[in-house]
């Protein structure tokens, strides 16, 4: 049994430094240490596929996670998951493996998606971090 732990591609993207969609992955692979990851092309979100265990207890730190746009999804949550072939061309899927399952024992450290979460959040710039909050208008 798996959860996912939802990221927005602005936040992945800036603690990666890049947009390059290879180059993320490559991030992803390195960063969370080969865990599985999904990604969403169509509304640009990541996917870190973590331990069933990790919403109940991560509670918290999930709650303060969703002013990044960051969620946790456990039990009654639906994830489209692409098929665990390799899809010759990313263009022709809305979602991929991002960094594929290795073998299905193998998932994200909670710890380290959590670092990767901090990471990001340190490098968006307060608008990005916080997409809900009143900007100033300028005369």
């Amino acid at each position: 049994m798996f959860s996912a732990v939802r990221i927005p591609g602005t936040l992945v993207q800036a603690v990666a430094a890049t947009t390059e969609p290879d180059e993320v992955d490559a991030f992803l692979e390195d960063a969370l240490t080969g865990g599985p990851v999904i990604c969403n092309r169509r509304h640009l979100r990541y996917y870190a596929l973590v331990p069933g265990s990790m919403p109940s207890t991560w509670s918290e730190a999930a709650d303060n996670w969703r002013i990044q746009d960051v969620d946790c999804l456990g039990r009654g949550c639906y994830l489209g998951v692409p098929p665990l072939s390799p899809v010759k061309s990313r263009c022709q899927a809305d979602s991929y493996w991002s960094v594929p399952v290795p073998s299905p024992a193998i998932l994200c450290r909670p710890l380290t998606v959590a670092r990767l979460i901090a990471a990001g959040a340190h490098q968006l710039p307060d608008e990005a971090a916080e997409p809900d909050k009143p900007r100033a208008v300028e005369p």
